[in-house]
């Protein structure tokens, strides 16, 4: 129930042992600064394909946490609270920009990031906790912001499913993102909180190449496996979003609004896009990657990032670091307010309830006299 102090580098880097997985290195996170090679109880080495190359299996351990609810005050978010139950993800997309997250626990941020996972058992007690303070000011609350909240070990954990029953019982309004189609297995909890206006989701599509999805996302589901989850969710009733995030330049840019119609003929009411970003570590992963996966594109990609960024791979400014800037971005921001505007999902989505928020009786409390 601890943080991890030192972690294993990963000594053999083989294509077989890093199968299924987007990281091409585990280079020590920046708070790591005595990194050594010990058995920590992590490793789980079982046969692969070759014998004597063990697979690297993913491994996932507890922590009580003492808060749930994140703030936040940035100006380029339309919400200002969230919540993740798990840190780390095992979908394992390689630009992911919360990578840098795993170096406060002393990860890395890269093969640790997917395959050293912290579940948070406790989730659903603190929501119930935080949401039944006479100072809590209800406002929607974001699942999914930093972490998949439906990535694979949810499948058998169910954190994310047991803080929504506490949602629905505060009749709390709720958006979630995620790329997972386990988001299906909740439509019993979420079709009637959507019937009474209290939640909303959205769905990643990255890229309709299949092949593309699997080296870059490569424990997510397929781009198709992802255009069925909206059509299954909007036929319950529930409001989806398509988010054309992120999207690479001179690499997956050309499809957006391919991706825009697949979404609209899903079901997709609203649409969304976000331009690669590359915080921290990110940048030497994605460059590692695309050396490895579009050696012939890598230049071209790298070049139009920063011809956006003011010549830096990623640039933080709030109101720059979602878009970018430029003739470029300028280019993209056009095309997709054009294909939105062609497909219908330029309408304004209307705001999630939150009139409706009440906190359930608890045990103790005092009844009504009448």
């Amino acid at each position: 129930m601890s943080h991890i102090d030192t972690m294993t580098e990963f000594s053999d880097q083989s294509p077989l042992r890093r199968k299924a997985r987007a990281s091409l290195s585990n280079a020590a996170g920046r708070f790591d600064l005595q990194r050594a090679a010990v058995d920590d109880g992590w490793s789980n080495t079982t046969d692969s394909d070759e014998p004597g190359v063990p697979r690297i299996e993913t491994d996932i351990r507890f922590e009580q946490a003492r808060s749930l609810i994140n703030y936040n005050k940035s100006p380029d978010l339309p919400f200002d609270r969230s919540i993740n139950t798990y840190r780390g993800c095992e979908h394992g997309c390689i630009y992911c920009f919360a990578r840098p997250t795993h170096a406060y626990l002393g990860l890395s941020p890269g093969l640790d990031f997917e395959t050293r996972l912290i579940a948070r058992p406790n989730a659903a007690e603190l929501l119930r906790h935080e949401l039944s303070s006479p100072r809590y000011k209800v406002a929607t609350l974001a699942i999914g912001t930093n972490t998949d909240p439906y990535q694979p070990c949810e499948r058998d954990l169910k954190l994310t499913r047991d803080c929504l029953q506490v949602l629905s019982e505060f009749a709390h309004p709720v958006a979630i993102v995620t790329k997972g189609a386990l988001v299906e297995r909740d439509i019993d909890i979420l079709a009637p909180m959507a019937a009474r206006g209290l939640v909303r989701v959205g769905i990643s599509v990255t890229t309709l190449d299949p092949d593309l999805s699997r080296r870059m996302e490569p424990r997510a589901p397929s781009p198709a496996r992802r255009l069925a989850a909206i059509r299954r969710l909007r036929d319950a009733g529930i409001p989806v979003r398509i988010m054309c995030s992120p999207l690479v330049p001179g690499l997956t840019d050309h499809e957006l609004e391919a991706m825009l119609a697949a979404g609209a003929e899903a079901g997709a009411d609203a649409a969304s896009w976000i331009m690669l970003r590359l915080p921290r570590e990110v940048s030497t992963l994605w460059q590692e990657w695309l050396a490895e996966h579009a050696p012939l594109r890598a230049e071209k990609v790298m070049n139009r990032l920063r011809e956006m960024h003011g010549g830096r791979d990623y640039d933080p400014r709030w109101g720059q670091r979602m878009r970018g800037e430029g003739p470029y971005a300028d280019v993209i921001s056009n095309r997709f307010k054009a294909a939105c505007k062609r497909l219908g999902l330029n309408q304004r989505s209307e705001p999630l309830r939150s009139d409706l928020f009440a906190r359930p009786p608890q045990a103790g409390d005092q009844l009504a006299l009448f």
